[in-house]
């Protein structure tokens, strides 16, 4: 498992969908997940150290859980799913942890209120991680990568990763193996 930090909520830049950025802790790989605009904003105001005049949902549920002697141990970004994430919150009391099914961008959102931890499976951060050399990335280069991630996300198809053995290609000039035989 990899310890994340956030880097930061930005927008996407073509369908304007927010996107937490999260950051191997001790690394330079960063986890772009596309989240709704209710969760940016409760994730933002929190980062920026705002209060609401009225409790949020997730200022909620942290108060909640407090006040019920349980406290948000950590939080995992668990998998990738039909190009969805999937999370759990673990959570303990009495000595006892449970783990909770979540959206990735709710838990982020618990886990800034409680100062809980961050984590990414190890697969996920294989599978979706964008990687970038050197020690400093500037916003330009975040922003040109996360594009071209969402890009690749939207035009990709299962049948792009399925090459069959034996298949043969066909040549560009749209001669295949029968009318080379014929000549």
């Amino acid at each position: 498992m990899y310890e994340m930090l956030i880097y930061g909520v930005s927008f996407d830049l073509v369908g304007k969908q927010p996107i937490v950025l999260l950051k191997t802790a001790d690394g330079n790989k960063f986890l772009p997940i596309w989240i709704g605009h209710p969760e940016a904003a409760a994730i933002l105001m929190k980062l920026q150290s705002q209060a609401p005049p009225r409790p949020m949902t997730h200022d909620l549920l942290s108060d909640m859980l407090e006040q019920l002697g349980a406290q948000v141990v950590r939080i995992t970004v668990t998998e990738l799913r039909e190009n969805t994430f999937y999370a759990q919150i673990t959570v303990a009391q009495n000595g006892n942890e449970i783990e909770v099914d979540s959206r990735p961008s709710d838990a982020i959102a618990l886990a800034i209120r409680a100062e809980a931890p961050i984590f990414a499976a190890d697969r996920v951060i294989e599978e979706s991680a964008i990687e970038f050399e050197g020690d400093e990335v500037t916003e330009e280069q975040l922003e040109e990568e996360v594009a071209k991630f969402k890009h690749f996300l939207e035009d990709v198809t299962p049948d792009q990763f399925a090459v069959e053995d034996g298949d043969e290609e066909i040549e560009e000039d749209g001669e295949d193996e029968e009318e080379e035989e014929e000549d």
